[in-house]
């Protein structure tokens, strides 16, 4: 896996919850940003994962909440 060097921090989207990238997650994988992110947002951890960039190169990673049973 080849690291971007995109001066844009990626910007993670957790239903209406806008989480722009900081040092704290820069430079980590998608899946390390998850496992951090799911301690705070548990519907993270089994979400649809969508990745999509901008036109101004911002990459906007979206976790879709996959709707669960009731019962």
């Amino acid at each position: 896996m080849t690291e971007q060097n995109n001066p844009q921090p990626r910007i993670f989207k957790i239903g209406a919850t806008t989480i722009v990238e900081d040092d704290s997650l820069a430079g980590k994988t998608l899946d390390e940003v998850k496992d951090i992110l799911k301690r705070t947002y548990p519907e993270v951890a089994h979400a649809t994962v969508r990745e999509r960039t901008l036109d101004d190169g911002t990459q906007v990673v979206e976790w879709l909440a996959q709707p669960g049973r009731k019962g």
